[in-house]
């Protein structure tokens, strides 16, 4: 009956020890996209210790569940995990399954949400730029938008669209406006909404639990930078650091004062700091060693298992 035991306490090493190692990490701005990799695979790897626990608990307390899970298993196998009848067995895999059905219903409740907003933007869309005769919703991807504001912004849905305002066309010079273009279309190829979704969902149903708290703010901060780096690589870093500016400088971002847009000054201050990337193969072990975060839940379940069969 250790192995839920060990399960859970993995689990919890692992969300308080991971999001302070990937906060020390000197690497992070710098590869974007394999801290976000790192930060799924630890995530990954505390629900998957909630679920190898809650599966085990409730075979220690329920000899249905446990005859169905250790059906094709030799004996040995069943008598290595010693899983019998104990106090807080029950009570252990009712609460965990609780907390599995509340993230899905929160998951749920975030696509919803989204898709709620989604639908009020594109119907504001259709208000501020009028189909032509001739035209179907959606089939453009790219809208300009009369405005005073410089803004542009992804659409994302089964059609996804990009939304510009005529004042950033009018402040964008160059190839800022190819660089802003790219910076939203990698958001777009990435799927960074869903990102941002599941780690919304995490935050909200669990707000008493840091690592999820962290997971959700990263997310919101390293999607940018990765679509920055997308723009980059095709623009430079000039070009799109001084998009930024031309987008954001009359929202005062750039000011003494802490504003929402407090994160766009720091991009752009990496944009121009232009540090190198880490080489292919730091890079390669820095995804295998993230990936490993949610290989040890198994192993640690399947442990047992292996001794009596070796």
């Amino acid at each position: 009956m250790m192995v839920p035991v060990a399960l859970l306490l993995l689990g919890a090493l692992t969300a308080v020890v991971a999001p302070r190692l990937l906060a020390r990490a000197d690497w992070v701005e710098r590869e974007p996209v394999v801290a976000l990799w790192a930060w799924q695979c630890v995530v990954a790897g505390v629900l998957l210790c909630c679920a190898l626990s809650m599966t085990f608990s409730a075979a220690s307390a329920w000899q249905a569940v446990r005859g169905q899970l250790f059906a094709p298993a030799p004996r040995d196998v069943v008598e290595a995990y010693a899983l019998g009848p104990t106090p807080w067995a029950a009570a252990t895999a009712v609460a965990l399954a609780c907390g599995g059905v509340w993230t899905a219903a929160m998951l749920t409740r975030e696509i919803a949400r989204a898709r709620t907003r989604r639908g009020k933007r594109r119907a504001e869309l259709v208000v501020r730029a009028p189909l032509l005769p001739g035209e179907e919703p959606g089939a453009d991807r790219l809208v300009v938008l009369e405005g005073e504001r410089p803004d542009a912004w992804w659409l994302p849905g089964a059609a996804p669209q990009l939304v510009i305002t005529t004042a950033a066309l009018r402040r964008l010079k160059g190839r800022q406006l190819d660089a802003v273009l790219a910076h939203e279309q990698g958001h777009a190829q990435a799927r960074h909404d869903w990102l941002l979704h599941c780690s919304g969902a995490l935050a909200a149903g669990f707000p008493q639990v840091p690592v999820f708290a962290a997971f959700r703010d990263e997310m919101h901060r390293l999607v940018e930078l990765a679509a920055d780096d997308v723009a980059s690589r095709r623009f430079g870093r000039l070009t799109i650091a001084l998009a930024l500016v031309e987008l954001n400088e009359e929202r005062g971002v750039f000011g003494p004062c802490p504003t929402p847009q407090a994160h766009v000054p720091q991009r752009v201050h990496r944009l121009l700091s232009a540090r190198p990337r880490l080489t292919a193969g730091r890079r390669l072990r820095l995804t295998a060693a993230a990936a490993l975060v949610p290989v040890v839940p198994l192993l640690v379940a399947f442990v047992p298992a292996l001794r009596a069969l070796g």
